[in-house]
């Protein structure tokens, strides 16, 4: 019984001390390093602060040696002493910076049997002392373990100087890019340079009114992020079945036209046509759920066990269930439900870490207007959606409400809501037939001006 009382968590001194010596013997290993463990993985208070001020200093591009990391460690109130003879002696007992990727690796291992334990514990408290439903605890639990495998902890205050580590490090991520946005494109480059592509956590709404082609424009946004970011791409259809997703995706891609492709009658170039679509189609890593009675929850635990995730799309807000699939909201609005579904997108978006694009219906106040574009408070069951949304957008075709004009084959994405950046009107090109949205080319007429 004692020695379990004083049983210690996993650690490795000698791993933590051999990871800090290297990178005072050797700072190029430094990045590598950064690369696999972070401050938190250090079980020693001393090691981390150590490890700490290493990372900001190399974060900022500063030179690190035995005499400035001291200086540094000084300035920010962590030194004492003894560090001083600490940190040589960790430099004399090191065996060699050749090996640090070993010994960081063990650092982060037992740093994760740590986390693993601390997760059981809690999990096992929630269960014994009855901490909400069965569901509820799994979901909870679950969440613990998708943020040990993210190597994120689940819950804590993270010190301000961490935070612009992190930014920095985003920064220079993104200007070794070359890219002029930061996040995915939509491949629709006058709308990414609108809102700078799709971010990280970001909850992006895209509303219209019916058969305006919210569905193909998101559909459009998925395929082109699976091929160009080389990432997981996942699709939840609460409208649509699998195969007309499917459809639809061979038509953009192949440019036939929908109705010829839906009947069969195609030619013999058409039918090679289809086929190489389908081949590059079937090569990206694009995922589709139709059950119409998902929950956010059980799209949440989905996307969790999604390696290399980089979107998820939901088409639409109005057919989902509450947030715990369960019958609470009985008495409640359906606006008090939407409200508490954008909530919980909003929080999976952050949990995943990725963009997340929600389609959704527009009421028809618009339609009472002589103006028809849509304005925010034409979002159905609104609610807290436009709160919660970092990007509203929504599309307008003149042709739905007039037949006879001119410019069938334009339509207007309007950004409504922008936290990135400001509002305004997008041109965009509608092709019906192949339920497409591509961009304007304007450069074709600079040379006349």
């Amino acid at each position: 019984m004692d020695e379990l009382m004083v049983r210690q968590m996993p650690h490795s001194t000698e791993a933590e001390q051999a990871v800090i010596g290297s990178m005072l013997i050797d700072a190029r290993c430094i990045g590598d390093v950064c690369g696999v463990v972070k401050a938190d993985d250090f079980y020693s208070d001393i090691n981390r602060a150590v490890f700490e001020t290493i990372y900001s200093m190399f974060s900022f591009s500063k030179t690190i040696d035995l005499v400035t990391v001291l200086e540094a460690m000084r300035e920010n109130g962590s030194s004492n002493d003894r560090l001083s003879d600490y940190l040589i002696e960790l430099m004399n007992i090191t065996p060699t910076a050749a090996n640090v990727m070993e010994y960081a690796a063990i650092v982060r291992d037992k740093a994760l049997l740590r986390g693993i334990a601390t997760a059981g514990g809690e999990i096992n408290t929630m269960a014994m002392d009855g901490f909400g439903t069965a569901s509820e605890i799994l979901e909870a639990s679950e969440q613990k373990i998708y943020a040990l495998r993210q190597g994120r902890s689940s819950t804590g205050l993270m010190p301000v100087s961490q935070v612009l580590v992190n930014v920095y490090a985003q920064l220079s991520a993104a200007a070794k890019s070359g890219s002029s946005i930061p996040g995915h494109s939509t491949g629709l480059p006058d709308l990414d340079r609108s809102i700078m592509g799709l971010n990280n956590s970001d909850l992006i709404l895209i509303a219209s009114r019916p058969g305006m082609g919210k569905t193909s424009i998101a559909l459009n946004i998925a395929l082109h992020v699976a091929k160009t970011a080389k990432k997981a791409v996942a699709v939840f259809s609460l409208e649509m079945s699998r195969e007309q997703l499917a459809l639809r995706l061979l038509s953009g891609e192949a440019f036939i036209h929908n109705k010829k492709l839906q009947s069969g009658m195609l030619s013999q170039d058409e039918w090679q046509k289809l086929a190489r679509a389908a081949s590059s189609i079937s090569a990206l890593d694009l995922r589709i759920n139709d059950n119409p009675s998902l929950t956010v929850a059980d799209m949440n635990a989905q996307c969790r066990r999604v390696n290399n995730l980089g979107l998820v799309v939901i088409d639409y807000l109005q057919l989902m269930t509450s947030a715990t699939g369960s019958n609470n909201y009985a008495g409640e609005s359906r606006t008090q439900v939407v409200s508490d579904i954008s909530r919980m997108l909003k929080i999976m978006a952050k949990e995943l870490n990725v963009p997340v694009i929600c389609l959704s219906q527009l009421s028809r106040a618009n339609e009472s207007r002589q103006n028809k574009r849509p304005m925010l408070s034409d979002l159905r069951e609104s609610g807290a959606i436009e709160q919660d949304a970092d990007i509203v957008l929504a599309l307008y075709r003149e042709d739905y409400y007039n037949k006879e004009t001119e410019v069938g084959n334009t339509a207007e994405c309007i950004v409504l809501k922008n936290r990135r950046g400001e509002t305004g009107t997008i041109e965009l090109q509608w092709l019906a037939e192949f339920t497409t949205y591509t961009s304007v080319e304007h450069h074709h007429d600079e040379g006349d001006m």
